[in-house]
């Protein structure tokens, strides 16, 4: 295995998840291409410099922001809500403050790929199946 190529247990998680295709010609060796795939979003390069990339790469991470919806616990804004002398909110939850610590450690993963960080996917469906790609192999 080389550099920035799936695991033997990566791609044994991923392979079940990919469609079988039913009609046409067989396709490329699927393992061959996903490497592709994720040394790509490893590197953060454009789909051009990917052999048989795309030349048409823009920025959709407002419309999958967009579809993002976390619904609040209370109401107002979280910073409206602190305590007589600021910085923490007047109710403190330690087992809520432990979930959103593993959100942001779980953001700062998916960062360490510089083709999600940088956000250079043409169209949200593949941003998204990017970020899918990314926790896959982040969570294997």
């Amino acid at each position: 295995m080389r550099r920035r190529e799936l695991s033997d247990a990566e791609w044994e998680l991923v392979q079940p998840l990919l469609p079988r295709p039913v009609f046409g010609r067989p396709r490329l060796n699927d393992r061959t291409v996903l490497n592709g795939i994720v040394w790509k979003f490893r590197t953060g390069v454009a789909w051009r410099d990917v052999p048989g990339g795309n030349t048409n790469d823009c920025t959709q991470f407002t419309a999958v922001m967009d579809a993002i919806r976390v619904p609040r616990t209370g109401p107002g804004r979280p910073r409206m809500r602190r305590g007589s002398r600021g910085g923490r909110p007047p109710v403190f939850d330690k087992q809520v403050y432990k979930r959103r610590n593993v959100v942001e450690r779980c953001f700062n993963r998916l960062k360490q790929w510089r083709g999600i960080a940088t956000r250079y996917d043409k169209t949200a469906q593949s941003y998204q199946a990017a970020v899918t790609l990314a926790s896959l192999l982040m969570w294997a």
